[in-house]
């Protein structure tokens, strides 16, 4: 039986399935949270849970469902939720673009994180990872909203880090460029593919920076661009 918990926001996603799959490989027990009616679904064997995690009372729910088991303390929370919209320049994006971007790219995040911290913290400690972006540094054309919410997370995860260091939470972010999904392929037909990252290789830093191995690691932000 598993001894610890990991809780896996966007677990259903091109990237959520591979962190999702990284995490089972090595026995944690992983809850993954969703939407009612979403069209995909997990990976065989993590604990499903509808949650809007827009909400603070879907935030609660995925992280009551996380500590549910007594025997596997959440000890890890991975906040992959997230969007992408491209448009115009600053002077053409309507600030409704700009602020559905920070909606969904950032609230999660916080929601998620601010109801799991007292959980970890009872525990004994853990981490909390989340996924900024490339863009959040490096900017480019006609997607301000996108970047300003990525810059966001990142912010947001080092303050995480600082304020609950003391308390053994330690918080560190991701940084991928494009991922090799399916569905960045269709919409990048004609790009050099092989240049991204597969999804399984950003799982693998994911896995490492929750675990016990990064113990010495909080504040980091950790580009993972493979050859973009």
């Amino acid at each position: 039986m598993a001894d610890r918990t990991v809780l896996v926001t966007g677990g259903t996603g091109g990237l959520g399935g591979a962190v999702t799959a990284a995490f089972l490989r090595d026995g944690w027990r992983v809850v993954v949270p969703g939407r009612e009616g979403g069209a995909a679904a997990p990976p065989p064997g993590p604990v499903r849970v509808v949650a809007d995690l827009l909400t603070p009372e879907g935030a609660t729910r995925a992280v009551t469902a996380a500590t549910a088991e007594p025997a596997a303390p959440l000890r890890a929370v991975v906040n992959l939720v997230g969007g992408y919209a491209s448009g115009g320049l600053v002077h053409e994006t309507p600030i409704e673009e700009f602020e559905r971007m920070l909606r969904i790219n950032l609230r999660p995040t916080y929601l998620v994180t601010q109801a799991a911290l007292p959980h970890l913290v009872a525990a004994g400690g853990g981490a909390v990872v989340c996924v900024s972006a490339r863009a959040a540094v490096a900017p480019f054309p006609g997607a301000a909203g996108y970047a300003t919410a990525k810059a966001a997370v990142q912010a947001f995860a080092n303050a995480v880090a600082v304020e609950y260091r003391p308390r053994g939470v330690r918080c560190n972010t991701v940084l991928p460029s494009v991922i090799d999904t399916p569905a960045n392929r269709a919409a990048q037909p004609e790009a050099d593919h092989r240049r991204w990252v597969p999804p399984a290789e950003i799982a693998a830093v994911v896995r490492f920076l929750a675990g016990e191995e990064s113990a010495p690691t909080s504040g980091a932000s950790v580009p993972v661009y493979g050859r973009a």
